[in-house]
């Protein structure tokens, strides 16, 4: 879907922001940039759209250079979303999310539906939101718009950086979730920058860790946290160690009707680290108590721990 080979980035004070990154995105996949501040991710994200011009290198988009598309239907094909939601403030909710949509000539009737549709999707009321002004929304639901501008002209791609970091935790989370939920209702490829470790092991199918414009770690949460390429990545990730203390099987797992032996068990008695070592082989696993299945826990509960547990032992906010 997008392919960086050998990219660069060097500004004309000499500063190296991207520094020879390589790597691929597949469609459908919710990819996600993470470093220190200064590390190249939002450099990374604004070249694929050509907000910024690559140095060196070239970036495809479905195989083709992204020099050789019309710049419009380049950008058109990637909706942007932004942590300042830059909502047009004298427009309404419906001619924020329109905008798009009305330069790329869509009849009224389907621009007006398909704000309809967004707004159900993401939990606002149409007939409620679509006069309103963006002043007279929170701040979370600004955000929502925001995200929802970004769907309009059904893009294959949404890069969005750093889209909840302004908002209250409580917020954050929310949206969080329902970004998630929204996920499994389309099929886009989303790049979504942030500097929250939490975040990303939540929303992200694969994480790229960054640092000084290089790629430092390319894989999934799992696999950052299970098998760290060195000390860099094990102390930005945090790891098994240092969670055990507290850790329960017990509360992560949901029950289930077994029908027929099992085909992975592990002992509700299993530390944390046994326990990731056994979801590496499987995206689920029965847990046991003694004899008897007593549930099931799989992946996604997991990394739900490890993230819920780095937010509580102190935000890895970089």
């Amino acid at each position: 879907m997008i392919t960086f080979e050998h990219v660069s980035k060097q500004f004309e004070d000499g500063t190296l922001a991207v520094d020879d990154m390589n790597f691929s995105i597949e469609k459908g996949e919710f990819f996600v940039l993470i470093g220190p501040s200064g590390c190249g991710k939002t450099t990374s994200l604004k070249m694929m759209n050509r907000l910024i011009p690559l140095t060196e290198g070239t970036i495809f988009v479905d195989g083709k250079r992204i020099s050789d598309y019309d710049i419009n239907e380049l950008r058109w094909n990637m909706g942007y979303v932004l942590q300042q939601i830059a909502l047009f403030p004298h427009m309404t909710i419906e001619e924020n999310i329109s905008v798009v949509p009305e330069l790329k000539q869509w009849s009224k009737g389907d621009i007006q539906s398909r704000v309809t549709e967004l707004l159900q999707m993401v939990g606002l009321h149409p007939e409620t939101y679509r006069y309103r002004y963006p002043h007279e929304l929170s701040g979370g639901e600004q955000q929502r718009v925001g995200v929802i501008r970004a769907l309009a002209a059904d893009p294959d791609v949404i890069l969005m950086d750093e889209p909840f970091s302004a908002l209250d935790p409580i917020s954050r989370e929310k949206l969080q979730d329902d970004l998630i939920e929204l996920r499994n209702q389309i099929n886009k490829t989303i790049i979504f920058v942030t500097h929250d470790i939490e975040e990303a092991m939540k929303l992200g199918d694969r994480i790229c860790l960054m640092q000084e414009g290089q790629m430092v770690q390319l894989g999934t949460p799992h696999e950052l946290l299970t098998d760290p390429a060195n000390d860099f990545v094990r102390q930005f990730v945090g790891g098994p160690e240092g969670l055990e203390v507290g850790f329960d099987l017990r509360d992560m797992i949901e029950p289930v009707e077994l029908s027929g032996e099992p085909s992975h068990v592990i002992d509700v008695g299993a530390t944390l680290e046994e326990t990731l070592s056994a979801l590496s082989q499987d995206d689920s696993i029965y847990v046991q108590d003694e004899k008897d299945v007593i549930g099931l826990v799989n992946r996604q509960h997991m990394i739900d721990y490890v993230a819920s547990s780095l937010n509580e032992g102190g935000e890895r906010h970089v």
